[in-house]
């Protein structure tokens, strides 16, 4: 029993010690602390990089929703709120103001619509009430934009548990653990043309979500009647919200790239063709990587080519 007990005053102070060491990696609890700006992701600089248009192309975006329909798991109790962000929309006028730094879309607003000409016909009843107008002049209340491309698609899938994992280890009642799960959240994006209805451009981009749990504990008696119980641990996950966003500045990338590539169905270019030429071929090896990557894991069916 002397053993045992010399044995575990070690473990337990390196517990103590490492409990001590996570209790670092969490931040101070501050109700003081003043907001701040979101910051820039990667994709988002990437969008904010891009050469601009020679004019900016006037776009609308009606709705961009959650069609996955999920709810957010719980093991414990039944959970109404969404697995996804609701606010696919905002995300989705986000990035298009941000590419080529606001240069590259005039974004119209059809979300809230009905807010719009509520506001201009107050205008008009109050300048009719008060001035006597009968008809609102064109310089004051002007006509409203209209755009030549409409901006569909939504979030279409969030597949949960892809990937899960761990490792542990446990010895006389002392040990540790890690554990990882992987969700992934897809995202369809397509340009249609207002004049025809076609499809002109769509893109399919996904994003992994992580999490990471690493614990390490005790649970030893030292006497007959003397328990050591110890517990240390921390998890990490990722943000589904960072995570959609992800998805939709990538996706709004591809949009951009795929539309400004040459032949036939080109629909916009950069103003500087060179330094487009640079960021398509940089688009052509990435998309090749993947579709390389993709063939890797699982090869395309032989192709019959009998006449």
């Amino acid at each position: 029993m002397t053993n045992v007990r010399v044995f575990a005053a070690p473990v337990a102070a390196t517990l103590l010690g490492g409990c001590a060491n996570l209790g670092q990696l969490v931040p101070p609890i501050d109700y003081q602390t003043p907001a701040e700006v979101a910051q820039v992701t990667p994709g988002q600089r990437d969008l904010m990089y891009l050469p601009p248009p020679p004019a900016p192309i006037p776009v609308a975006v009606y709705n961009f929703a959650d069609q996955t329909g999920q709810m957010k798991l719980s093991d414990t109790t039944q959970s109404f709120s969404r697995a996804v962000t609701q606010g696919g929309t905002s995300i989705l006028i986000g990035a298009l103001r941000n590419a080529g730094n606001g240069n590259w879309f005039t974004v119209i607003e059809r979300e809230r619509l009905d807010n719009v000409l509520r506001e201009r016909q107050i205008i008009r009843e109050m300048r009719s009430q008060y001035l006597g107008e009968r008809q609102t002049p064109a310089e004051v209340l002007p006509s409203l934009l209209f755009a030549g491309l409409t901006l569909e698609g939504g979030i279409i899938s969030y597949d949960t548990n892809v990937q899960t994992g761990g490792i542990g280890a446990r010895l006389l009642g002392i040990g540790g653990s890690t554990k990882y799960r992987t969700n992934t959240a897809t995202v369809y994006l397509r340009a249609v043309s207002v004049k025809t209805g076609e499809v002109l451009v769509n893109v399919v981009t996904q994003k992994m979500v992580s999490s990471v749990s690493v614990s390490a504990g005790v649970f030893k008696f030292v006497k007959f009647d003397e328990l050591l119980e110890g517990e240390a641990g921390v998890t990490a996950n990722e943000p589904m919200q960072l995570a959609i966003q992800g998805a939709i500045e990538r996706a709004v990338y591809a949009l951009i790239m795929e539309g400004a590539k040459p032949g036939t169905r080109q629909l916009w270019q950069f103003s500087d063709p060179t330094e487009g030429q640079q960021w398509l071929s940089q688009y052509e090896q990435d998309r090749a990587r993947s579709l390389a990557a993709s063939f890797k894991n699982s090869p395309p069916p032989p192709v019959d080519r009998r006449e």
